[in-house]
């Protein structure tokens, strides 16, 4: 009797092999990857398979001679050669030529000499210390011609100014080169043309009125990234940008006061003639639309050295009458003006102003008699007044905890505009003070601030009637 396990499962191995399952073999790839198993079976006949199809590429490819298009042409000559180059376009070393040269016939008579041109054109420019005259004898004119023309031109009375252009009609030559006057144009001004013409054997002058547009001329636009530059972009010239910027200045500080979107005004003096000729004149007004602060409308108004009034408060710009500053604050002065190191940044910077070191809620009163044009939050300055005085003259108080004063409100000199505080990039209660001259900071210490110019009442009323004919409105 046997005992044991008997496994049913795990069949007996067959002596030599026999009866075992092959194993499956790999298939046949082409395409090896040669970075891969290097000098492997399957590397091998991946490099034999890259030498087989370079090798067939090799022997289908064509030849290396060069293509039939390629082949330079015969080389024409005679007339095919000149058929050729009339149909084709010649190249620049041989001067470009093209056409056909058209040959003479038996209707072609030879002249025994070239005919002159009766009439010839010329335009030229009068130079510094060049009268007509002489521009005419220089253009070819017979002396004896430019001299009457020169006379006619001086009896109209209007001075020819250097760079004047004169446009000249010379008739047919004369002995020596020289031609006689037929017609001359000159523009002595924008209003005006004259004509001298010849008549038989003398000459007249005729006068020709040229009509002129007087309506000023309106400019707008966005303040953008750059004042000056929107300005010119705009339209205005130099010298109007300028004189935009100079006129503004005196209220509020171009550099720092002005956001990119506010919207500049500006009317200026303009004579346009029918011809399309245009010379600017005199800045005349000088808006400016803030969309954080008070608007400008500065009207230019005769008067002492050709002031500016601000036309939507109907005052004018003030103007300087030698009178004393008086402190806004009854307190010591703490720092000066110039360069210091900032007590929270801790890096010099250049101190715009004079501080006081006065207590929380201290009165502060303006300096001088003037016009808010700011009251409001103006960042690290915190709660800041500015007043206009005139002159291009402002004074700045920074750091307020309170503001009684609002834009627009003209103040007397040590009127209430505010108190003491904190607010602001600030260490504790101060007043942080400044002047600021035609838009520069300037010390203080060393201003004598200006009084209000009264404006008479009855003058109101054309004040703005005045802005109403410019602006159309």
């Amino acid at each position: 009797m046997f005992q044991g396990t008997i496994v049913a499962d795990r069949p007996m191995a067959a002596p030599f092999g026999f009866g075992q399952r092959p194993k499956p073999r790999a298939p046949l790839r082409l395409v090896v990857d040669l970075g891969h198993a290097p000098l492997s079976r399957d590397w091998w006949r991946g490099a034999a398979t890259l030498v087989g199809l370079t090798a067939m590429v090799a022997m289908l490819s064509p030849g290396m001679e060069p293509l039939a298009g390629g082949r330079a042409s015969a080389t024409l000559d005679g007339e095919a050669a000149e058929q050729s180059a009339a149909l084709g376009i010649g190249t620049l070393a041989g001067g470009s030529r093209t056409g056909l040269r058209m040959t003479e016939t038996a209707a072609a008579e030879p002249l025994a000499e070239a005919p002159a041109r009766t009439r010839l054109n010329r335009f030229a420019t009068i130079a510094p210390g060049e009268g007509i005259g002489r521009l005419l004898v220089r253009s070819g004119v017979a002396a004896r011609d430019a001299i009457a023309a020169e006379t006619l031109v001086r009896s109209a009375g209007r001075r020819v100014a250097v760079g004047t252009g004169v446009s000249i009609t010379l008739g047919q030559a004369l002995g020596g080169g020289q031609r006689p006057l037929e017609r001359m144009t000159i523009r002595p001004g924008l209003d005006l043309s004259l004509v001298v013409r010849r008549q038989g054997n003398a000459f007249v002058l005729d006068r020709i009125a040229i009509p002129i547009d007087t309506r000023p001329l309106r400019i707008r636009g966005r303040a953008g990234p750059g004042l000056y530059w929107s300005l010119r972009a705009a339209g205005a010239s130099p010298a109007t940008a300028a004189a935009y910027l100079q006129a503004i200045g005196g209220v509020v500080e171009v550099g720092s006061e002005i956001l990119p979107d506010d919207r500049f005004e500006l009317v200026v003096a303009n004579r346009r003639a029918a011809s399309g000729e245009s010379v600017g004149g005199a800045l005349l007004y000088a808006g400016l639309d803030r969309s954080m602060a008070r608007d400008l409308q500065l009207l230019r108004w005769p008067g002492e050295r050709g002031g500016w009034v601000d036309a939507a408060e109907a005052t004018p710009e003030l103007r300087s009458t030698g009178g004393a500053m008086r402190w806004p604050v009854a307190a010591r002065i703490t720092s000066g003006f110039g360069m210091r190191v900032h007590p929270i940044l801790r890096f010099a910077r250049m101190h715009r102003g004079i501080d006081f070191g006065a207590h929380w809620g201290t009165p502060i009163v303006a300096a001088g008699d003037g016009q808010v044009i700011r009251a409001g939050w103006a960042g690290g300055y915190g709660r800041q007044v500015r007043i206009a005085h005139g002159g291009g003259l402002v004074t700045s108080y920074s750091h307020m905890s309170r503001m009684t004063a609002a834009p627009g409100h003209v103040v007397r000199q040590g009127e209430l505009i505010g108190y003491v505080g904190s607010s602001g990039l600030s260490t504790g209660p101060h007043l942080h003070f400044e002047t600021i001259r035609n838009g520069q900071a300037v010390d203080p210490m060393g201003v004598s601030f200006a009084s209000r110019a009264s404006i008479d009442p009855g003058q109101v009323s054309a004040i703005r009637a005045r802005l109403r004919l410019l602006l159309g409105r």
